[in-house]
């Protein structure tokens, strides 16, 4: 079954049919990578509306499943003139990406049809992944690991946070990454303690470093984190560092099929502050990856009844930040097969100096 035909069956419990709008569940469904259209799925019907710059591409790379049709006037005459001719008279729509003006633009636009939200019927279908979705996960953090290689090789002293990130993001796309993940994070010194800390134009402080980044392949985010210190680490530093890295090992250990969210970051949180370090993780152990860097699940403390199953990539990074002296996260990337959890993350977590 496709990923439409299963859009399909689920929206018929609700409407007659969905219109798709958000430019990444277009590419989702009908793989192709566009702006300025939508994707209308009926019954019996899909199809894929796009302006005259995109049409000759949406015949070649769209799925054969969907009819190409080109759109040009106003929206209330195209769309509004297929709905009256197949009969609509519901319509599903992403309640959860459509703004307030853009809904009451839709609801004028076609006044005669009653409007319904999807809900999460697109984030659940996209939560869980299929192998190719996985594959591209793959290639896309085998770039990013290839980046870390180069920056160890980069990285001196002498060298300003923001120049780590850009240098990051360089290698990445030099190594055919369609762009960063997110906006990648390189953080020293007293910096560190900030899990979001926006790389400065300042020398990097001696202590930890820590670098946040991934790599896009073909529309798939790929996330690590790994810490580093300039100069020599002291005896409290190589204390938190090993904290850190043994709560994510045993994380990794005993997360399996089955395990509810809460359980999985409670494997890395509480041996975290049985070492004495309470109220200095303060965010999730992890959260699922996808096309969207921040997808479900979220392996949280308050996620008590979401269990991890097949087809789910999720991200496991504990931390500890210490407000205004340093912190170290160390972050992997776990996809669930079906008779195994692998962690595709292969660089190494050794506490690395350099001088």
């Amino acid at each position: 079954m496709t990923r439409t035909e299963k859009l399909r069956e689920k929206i018929k419990e609700i409407a007659d049919a969905v219109l798709i709008s958000d430019e990444k569940n277009i590419r989702y469904f009908c793989g192709f990578n566009y702006t300025d259209g939508c994707l209308l799925i009926t019954h019996n019907k899909a199809i894929l509306f796009c302006d005259f710059r995109y049409i000759e591409a949406a015949k070649m790379e769209a799925c054969t499943e969907y009819e190409v049709v080109m759109f040009s006037g106003k929206r209330s005459d195209w769309l509004g003139g297929i709905l009256k001719s197949e009969n609509i008279v519901s319509l599903a729509f992403e309640d959860r990406v459509l703004t307030v003006s853009d809904f009451e633009k839709l609801k004028s636009d076609i006044p005669d049809i009653a409007l319904v939200g999807a809900g999460a019927l697109v984030s659940e279908l996209r939560e869980y992944k299929d192998e190719s979705e996985m594959e591209k996960v793959i290639k896309a953090q085998r770039m990013a690991e290839s980046a870390f290689e180069h920056i160890l090789g980069f990285i001196t002293p002498e060298r300003t946070e923001r120049e780590i990130a850009l240098e990051l993001d360089f290698e990445m796309r030099r190594l055919g990454a369609q762009g960063s993940s997110f906006d990648t994070i390189a953080v020293s010194g007293s910096f560190s303690s900030m899990p979001h800390g926006v790389p400065r134009d300042a020398k990097l402080e001696k202590g930890f470093l820590t670098m946040d980044f991934g790599a896009v392949y073909n529309g798939y985010c790929s996330d690590m984190t790994r810490t580093v210190c300039i100069g020599k680490a002291d005896d409290e530093m190589k204390r938190v560092y090993g904290t850190v890295l043994e709560a994510q090992l045993r994380a990794i250990d005993g997360i399996k099929h089955g395990i509810i969210c809460s359980d999985a970051d409670a494997l890395a949180r509480d041996h975290i502050y049985e070492m004495g370090y309470k109220g200095c993780f303060g965010h999730s152990l992890g959260h699922g990856v996808g096309m969207d860097i921040h997808e479900a699940p979220n392996l949280s403390p308050s996620a008590k009844e979401k269990k991890l199953d097949t087809g789910h990539i999720v991200t496991c990074e504990p931390g500890i930040y210490i407000e205004g002296k340093y912190g170290v996260r160390i972050e992997d990337m776990l996809l669930f097969y079906p008779d195994k959890v692998v962690n595709i993350t292969k660089s190494s977590k050794d506490l690395i100096e350099i001088y």
